[in-house]
């Protein structure tokens, strides 16, 4: 059973469950992409960093990683190792320096967990074999420069009416009211006007 490196390639709202998203992981090689229903909660972990905003207080991830790198225990790599009734099961494999363990994980937090730790995410074939899809060329999610997968254009929103100094004072004020949604549709304004 061989090993295929994953990215993740963003988020979108999932369709086929109200109030959930799909975690959207990527073949580093080759074309096939693997939809994962993730939590509200696990989405905004995920995004947050995806998207570089830095929340007042530090999230349960966060704290996560704080606690760990306070015990100079680090993340060495997330493995999707199992695939049982449309279930993702991972694992993080974790050193402190002198003992590695592996440790069970929801696919979801061991994929925020790998993100703020810069560690590689793992799958095996037959995962892929069995839950990856291709998407056609036309539906193809990006996530360089900003563009992220899945998010609604804003282009033509409520946005557009407001001056970059006037969006960047309401994305510090949706950080600091914790509203990351929110936050990440204006960040993503304000990007897409940085680059005209």
């Amino acid at each position: 059973m061989g090993r295929v490196k994953l990215k993740v390639l963003g988020l979108s709202y999932s369709q086929t469950q109200s109030g959930a998203y799909a975690l959207v992981l990527a073949e580093e090689v080759g074309e096939r992409r693997i939809p994962i229903i993730i939590g509200g909660f696990e989405a905004q972990a995920i995004a947050i960093e995806l998207e570089a905003l830095k929340p007042p207080r530090p999230l349960t991830h966060d704290l996560f990683v704080n606690f760990a790198m306070a015990f100079k225990i680090e993340v060495i790599e997330v493995t999707i190792h199992r695939l049982e009734e449309g279930i993702f099961y991972s694992e993080l494999l974790c050193d402190n320096g002198s003992t590695r363990i592996k440790i069970d994980a929801r696919t979801s937090d061991a994929v925020a967990l790998a993100i703020r730790f810069g560690s590689p995410i793992y799958t095996t074939t037959e995962i892929l074999d069995k839950a990856g899809i291709i998407l056609p060329v036309e539906n193809k999610i990006r996530t360089d420069k900003g563009e992220k997968a899945g998010k609604k254009e804003h282009s033509s929103n409520v946005y557009t009416n407001y001056s970059l100094s006037e969006l960047k004072e309401m994305l510090d004020k949706a950080i600091n009211q914790e509203n990351y949604e929110e936050a990440s549709n204006i960040r993503d304004e304000i990007n897409r006007r940085e680059q005209l």
